[in-house]
């Protein structure tokens, strides 16, 4: 029995390469972190934004020593 996989190759353009994945994005991360001799605080922040919409998200942490 052969249990090799069979697979199919095609050739896309990058107009319909650009439907499927979704088309041109851009994004931007940054990342802030501060530690004293009493805590430490960091925050992140990510947004990305294409043709489909806006995403954004953010996270605190704040810690004591």
């Amino acid at each position: 029995m052969n249990v090799t996989p069979q697979v199919e190759t095609a050739e896309m353009s990058d107009g319909d390469l650009d439907k499927v994945s979704g088309g041109l994005a851009g994004a931007g991360a940054g990342n802030l972190s501060l530690e004293t001799p009493l805590g430490d605080l960091c925050a992140d922040l990510l947004a990305a934004g294409s043709a489909e919409g806006l995403v954004a998200d953010g996270h605190l942490h704040a810690g004591t020593h």
